[in-house]
Parts: structure tokens; sequence; C-alpha cells
């Protein structure tokens, strides 16, 4: 018998044929893999390639870790000062792997450095002498991982997008090279991982229409810290970050990509009807790496603010640690979310946490994150003046505003915590270990 079906069969012979009830949570669920290649879970957000995944991924694992898992999240080694094993509590940690040079590398270029981190993956349990029945990875760079995984190993491999190639590509108008090996991963993973988490009902459509009709998914949605968003006031976040008290805010967090589609916001802004607002303020919360992609969209969007005139309403924040992000939140009147295309759109979350509008483009996920006209405005994607009045109305209405506030706390809390995305994800484990522990009973009883 294999090494490894032989230690997973002694690990999980207690659970063979032994049905675990829903509502009782054990001291000990056992171990799992979160893998994430480039999105490393322990890295500050607004850093080149850290933003959404990143918090879904340390978020869950967190999240997984209270329900009684042992989680540990792999990700690639991006700087050679970068400490290999990151604790976040006692039963979740951050793993780095050495793949290729120890230092960042942008997610185009990594894809050759893949089976190097499958190898390390295997140097780490044999080292450990452990294995991890349930593999649960991010990105397709992390599905080619999950994949590799499954042919040496029995193992139950979920995957989560993150965002889709065959979406990605319709939006832009250079398509790199890596794409064909992409889409190829995607489709592979779409029909071969033992179950696939959708964010949303947006995106499962989008897998069946333009991935395959193969495969199984089920919809599970990112989630928010809802104690951390949504515990500061308006009065506190302005004093903590040092807003005026009767500022008009308009906020953005996130990435300089231009798939961000803050070039809309910025244009919209500039627009009279925006303009008009006394004390308006627009913030703009991200940081960017001098020199690369980021920072040379940071510039470009800098110029065109001083282009356009807004130069003395407008402030780049720059990096801000996830958990300050409540008070900018807090701070703000609308949170816009202007991207040409969101698989789910988690600032969007976080900002109604927080008891703020979003003005966000109506596309994939943010249409199911978004509860046009209750929680804040559905616009069309790219379309600055359609952002403008959905902007202009919001800050022309305190009555309204202060509707969609509340709107926007009670949607987060009723279905976007990340105990309850956490809950949901715990369920479906236990449902695919135990077809883990049946396929191990044959095999056991085969030898």
């Amino acid at each position: 018998m294999r090494y490894d079906i032989m230690l997973m069969y002694i690990k999980l012979k207690p659970l063979i044929n032994k049905k675990i009830p829903k509502i009782m949570l054990p001291k000990s669920r056992g171990k799992i893999a979160l893998i994430s290649v480039h999105g490393d879970p322990a890295v500050d957000i607004g850093k080149e390639e850290a933003g959404g995944q990143n918090v879904y991924v340390r978020q869950v694992g967190e999240a997984l870790s209270r329900q009684g898992w042992q989680v540990d999240m792999f990700t690639r080694c991006s700087d050679a000062n970068q400490e290999k094993i990151v604790e976040h509590n006692s039963n979740c940690r951050t793993i780095r792997l050495t793949a290729g040079p120890e230092k960042f590398i942008a997610r185009q270029k990594i894809f050759n450095y893949l089976p190097e981190f499958v190898e390390e993956f295997f140097n780490y349990q044999h080292q450990q002498r452990t294995i991890y029945p349930i593999v649960h990875t991010n990105y397709w760079l992390s599905a080619w991982v999950g994949m590799a995984i499954k042919k040496r190993q029995s193992i139950q491999h979920l995957h989560t997008y993150h965002s889709l190639g065959a979406v990605k590509y319709r939006s832009i108008n250079t398509i790199p090279l890596i794409a064909k090996t992409r889409l190829r991963v995607e489709k592979e993973c779409l029909e071969n991982a033992d179950m696939i988490i959708a964010t949303s009902p947006q995106e499962e459509e989008h897998m069946r229409s333009l991935v395959s009709k193969k495969g199984n998914i089920m919809v599970i949605p990112c989630g928010t810290n809802i104690d951390c968003f949504g515990s500061v006031d308006q009065v506190s976040g302005r004093a903590k970050i040092g807003v005026d008290a009767d500022a008009k805010v308009v906020m953005y967090a996130g990435r300089f990509d231009e798939r961000k589609g803050i070039e809309t916001l910025v244009r919209a802004i500039a627009r009279d009807e925006v303009k008009r607002h006394e004390n308006l303020k627009l913030m703009i919360v991200g940081g960017s790496t001098p020199g690369e992609k980021d920072g040379m969209e940071r510039d470009r969007i800098g110029e065109l603010v001083e282009e356009l005139g807004i130069q003395d309403i407008t402030e780049f924040v720059g990096r801000v640690k996830h958990e300050d992000l409540a008070s900018y939140y807090a701070a703000a009147d609308i949170c816009v979310v202007p991207s040409h295309y969101e698989p789910f759109g988690l600032v969007a979350i976080e900002a109604m946490a927080s008891r703020t509008p979003v003005v966000a483009s109506n596309v994939g996920g943010l249409k199911f994150s978004v509860d046009d006209y209750k929680t804040g405005l559905l616009v069309p994607p790219q379309d600055e003046v359609a952002f403008a009045k959905g902007i202009d109305s919001i800050l022309a209405d305190d009555q309204w505003r202060q509707e969609l506030s509340e709107n926007a706390r009670k949607r987060v809390e009723d279905k976007f915590s990340w105990d309850g995305v956490a809950t949901q994800l715990d369920q479906q484990y236990m449902v695919e270990l135990n077809k883990l522990c049946a396929e191990l009973g044959l095999l056991v009883s085969a030898v």
C-alpha cells in the first residue's frame, strides 16, 4: 500500500462509515491545506498582487480554525527576508514555500515555477510526516497545483477561481501569452476537481456558459469581518483619519489596475453634477510600487486627476492595513466599486458592513453583493455619466443615504459573515472527507 494511503487511512479510520452530525463540532476536525500561490494571506493588503483574494484566504482560514480545523495556508515566498511560517493563531498559519527566486514575480510569470511549488509542498508533508486530505486551492495557478497534488496523492480537491480568464479576456484589448494555458487549466479544473466553490450565482453561470457544462459547483459567498467593519461610526472614523465633519466623502479601496475602473470614478467626480457638492472629497485607498505595473497605473491616474483639475479634492491615501480600513469606510458617504468585472466584490461587502452605501458596476458578483436601490446603486461599467448620477443622487439625499446605510449593514449580517462562510465550507469539507474515507476503506479492504 502507498505510504500516503496508509498514513491517511490510519488518521481517518475512525470516520469511515460514520456519519457526523452537522450540529456537533468535534474538538479537532483534522487538517486542511488552503493553497494561494501568488496571493500571500499574511501580507498587508494593497501591496502588489495583494487584494481581495489574500483577504479571502486568510479570513476563511482563520474562521475555519475556529470551527476546529488545523489550517495551513501555502503560498510562494516572494521575499528572501520574509518569515517562512507566520502563526495567525494556534490552529492557523501561513507557510511560504520557495518556488523560483525569492522575490516578487508578477502572477503572469509564475506558471513555470509551479512544479517546484508542488515538490516543495510534498517535501513539507514528508518533513512533517503529515497528509492534508482536503486541499482547497485559490485562483487558476493554484488550481494547477491542486490537480498535480491529486495525481500523486489521494485528496479531495476543492477550488475557488476568484476570477475567470474566459470573462477577463473579453474585457481587455491585449490578451497575454499565458491566456491559452490559463483557459485550459480552468476548464480542466472545473471538470476534474471534487467541488468548485463559486462565490455568486453570476460566477456559477459564467462557469457553465463560458468554461464547461461538466463538473460540480456550489455557491458559497465571500464574507467579511462584521466585528471589525461596522465597529466605527462616521464621526469617529473621520476624527481618526482627519476628515472634516461636514465633508462629502467618496472613496475607492483596492489595487491600482486598469480593470478596477479608477479612471471611470475620477472622471465621474470631475463632472459638474458631482463637483457641485460643497466640501467634496475623493479618497483613493491603495498602495503601489514605483516602476511596477500598479505604480504606472497610479501615475496615470495622478496625471488624469491633475488634467481634470480635481487635485485639490483628491487624496491618494496609499497603503492601509486591512484592520484600519474600517475607519476609512465609516468616514465615507459612498464607496465606489467601478470595476470592469468582479467575480464577487469584497470591497463592496466591507463597505456595506461599515454602513456605507455602494455605487458599483453592474457586473459579475457585484450584482449579487449589492442590492440595487436598497444597499446602493448598480450602474453600467465604464460609464462615467452613470456613476456621476449615482454618486450625486446619494450625496443629495441624506435621508435616503441613511436608509441605504442601515439596509447595507443588515444585508451583510444576514448573508456575508466569515463565520457563516466557514460553516458552509466546513459542512462541504465533511462531505468530501467522508467520500475520501469511503474510498480509502475500499482500497484497504482490497489489499
